[in-house]
């Protein structure tokens, strides 16, 4: 069933504000990866921004959970939406660009189709999911070039990491559907990257050593936007989206990710794409506007004859 829930002027700018904040997400993660490790970058991200949401969370007084389930479900919430994606982009990043790496994270909203229709009864793959899914995977391949598999290396072994981060979102939102969807968001994203700390903080300090505020000033700004700004602030705007235009809508804001991205990267770190990236992108954003399926309600209504 499609929503079609209007968005008003308020919401349309929420929107493209979200997207202009996750677009410049990927441009300050790759500059603080020029000083920090993956999975140090991961743990600062997650461990601010769950400072962020606690203090939300106990200013609305939200009630807290307390069964030992609910946190194991915190747990692997964690992982398939923090540890695992965040960590997997962030080693990606090194080796690709930020904008080619914002083209393959919007393949989520793919793999998400594909996996509720796995797990979920009432979302079954219609023949327009099956056409947008086509599309979808068609610009991934073009963006990532079918020739770069051929040569495996490091830069191909990058973009193949990025795509398994996409993979594990969208199993988080399988499992965020089946086990938090009672919880208020803000206590679920909460709980989510309180779990996903306690893993990333051990490992970053295992791994890449102890771990250090002493950064340059130009690291240090880019850690507190992509923690506080573009994780736990965007986690608010979200959800506020969320509740003003619907699930359907929120798709818009995936296609306005990747140009933002690409902008920024050409800017700010002299970035410049391969052709076959934006035509991949292209085919994506058509097989996302597929999967919307507003567009192909207006197509399927048969037209009423106007009389003389």
């Amino acid at each position: 069933m499609i929503e079609q829930t209007s968005i008003s002027s308020k919401t349309w700018a929420a929107m493209l504000l979200l997207a202009l904040i996750w677009g410049a997400s990927f441009v300050s993660i790759r500059i603080a990866l020029d000083e920090v490790g993956p999975l140090t970058s991961v743990a600062h991200r997650t461990f601010w921004a769950m400072l962020v949401l606690w203090a939300v969370t106990f200013a609305m007084r939200l009630p807290l959970p307390r069964e030992p389930k609910i946190w194991g479900a915190f747990l692997i919430m964690g992982l398939l939406n923090n540890v695992i994606p965040f960590t997997l982009m962030a080693w990606g990043q090194v080796h690709i660009e930020s904008g080619l790496t914002s083209i393959l994270n919007a393949a989520t909203a793919i793999f998400g189709v594909l996996f509720a229709a796995v797990f979920f009864a009432d979302e079954r793959l219609s023949l327009r999911k099956i056409i947008g899914v086509s599309l979808g995977f068609l610009g991934v391949a073009m963006a990532i070039g079918l020739e770069n598999l051929r040569n495996f290396d490091l830069r191909s072994l990058a973009q193949l990491a990025v795509l398994a981060g996409t993979v594990s979102y969208a199993l988080a939102g399988v499992w965020a559907r089946k086990t938090l969807s009672h919880l208020a968001p803000q206590v679920a994203a909460a709980g989510m990257l309180t779990a996903s700390t306690l893993l990333t903080l051990p490992m970053a300090v295992l791994f890449e050593g102890p771990i250090t505020l002493d950064l340059q000033p130009k690291s240090m700004l880019a850690i507190a936007y992509y923690s506080v700004v573009a994780t736990a602030g965007a986690y608010l705007l979200y959800y506020y989206i969320l509740s003003k235009a619907g699930s359907g809508n929120l798709l818009l804001v995936t296609l306005l990710i990747a140009p933002v991205a690409i902008i920024l990267g050409a800017i700010v770190l002299s970035e410049a794409l391969n052709p076959n990236a934006y035509t991949g992108f292209a085919l994506l954003a058509l097989g996302l506007i597929v999967l919307d399926g507003r567009l192909w309600q207006r197509l399927r209504k048969p037209r009423i004859p106007i009389s003389d």
